[in-house]
């Protein structure tokens, strides 16, 4: 159900508001191995201020096509702002590192570099499980934790933000660990739940061998659990056993959007706070 907000919002969107001037609003772009969403994001509330635009990823998923398709978004937004986009890589500098379920010529693909130049706006590019994190531990099941916190996003592959008192340590990779002699998003993510017809019993059982893993490696003191299954919780939370305490994502499918846009909210703010440190170095040494 939408807000008030959301609904008074959406009909700025209608009359071509979004985008202009508000700088609490950002346009965030969650993208996965099957679609790619956007929509334009107030980062004070972590609402969306228009309604959510979803576009099939493009196949074979190159870094030219799936570009196109974030420009495609953007334009439907008639955004003209800050963009921060969340993607399955490793992402450093705006440069890809790993390509997880899209086309390999991603890696070593300046992804910052082709959307600004594809939109003409500002972006920043963080990788996607990290992103869902950000929006859990402002917003949702996390806010207000301290400590180690992992949200693990369970879909077509596995993702892991991981946060130390409530820093993101970005790029874990986590959701990659060999468990019992192969990576684990190849025996759970929720897609080779899908493809197998596993029953919650079978995945929970693969899930807590995983869990129990990272578990035995850094002690967490709390697990996030994202991606669809976050709405039938209840379903799978019985079949896994561990000891650390774990709790529905509350963000559900948005935390990937609000996520990005909470990114380059983040980063905007680093680059005027080293804008202002060297316009006072700059005058202290005019001035001496």
């Amino acid at each position: 159900m939408q807000t008030m907000g959301q609904a008074l919002s959406r009909e700025k969107t209608k009359k071509g508001v979004v985008g202009m001037a508000d700088t609490d609003e950002i346009l965030g772009i969650d993208v996965g191995g099957s679609g790619i969403k956007g929509a334009p994001v107030n980062v004070q509330t972590g609402e969306l201020t228009g309604e959510r635009l979803r576009i099939k990823t493009p196949q074979p998923a190159t870094p030219e096509a799936m570009t196109d398709t974030m420009a495609e978004i953007a334009k439907h937004f008639n955004w003209k702002g800050k963009i921060g986009v969340g993607f399955p890589a490793v992402v450093k500098q705006g440069v890809m590192y790993t390509a997880a379920n899209v086309d390999p010529s991603w890696i070593g693909t300046n992804g910052q570099a082709l959307i600004e130049a594809k939109t003409g706006c500002p972006v920043s590019i963080i990788n996607d499980a990290d992103a869902a994190g950000l929006a859990e531990m402002r917003f949702g099941a996390g806010k207000g934790k301290m400590g180690s916190v992992m949200m693990v996003t369970l879909g077509t592959g596995i993702g892991v933000g991981y946060y130390v008192d409530g820093r993101l340590v970005p790029n874990t990779e986590l959701g990659h660990l060999i468990v019992d002699g192969k990576d684990i998003e190849t025996r759970a993510s929720a897609g080779v739940r899908e493809q197998k017809d596993l029953s919650w019993k079978k995945w929970g059982k693969l899930l807590t061998e995983y869990f129990q893993e990272l578990e035995r490696l850094l002690w967490p003191d709390l697990f996030i659990i994202g991606g669809g299954v976050s709405d039938e919780f209840d379903k799978l939370a019985p079949h896994i056993e561990i000891h650390t305490p774990m709790v529905p994502a509350q963000m559900l499918n948005l935390a990937g959007i609000v996520g990005a846009a909470l990114a380059a909210e983040g980063e905007a703010q680093r680059e005027t706070s080293k804008s202002k440190v060297a316009k006072a170095k700059a005058t202290g040494g005019e001035q001496g």
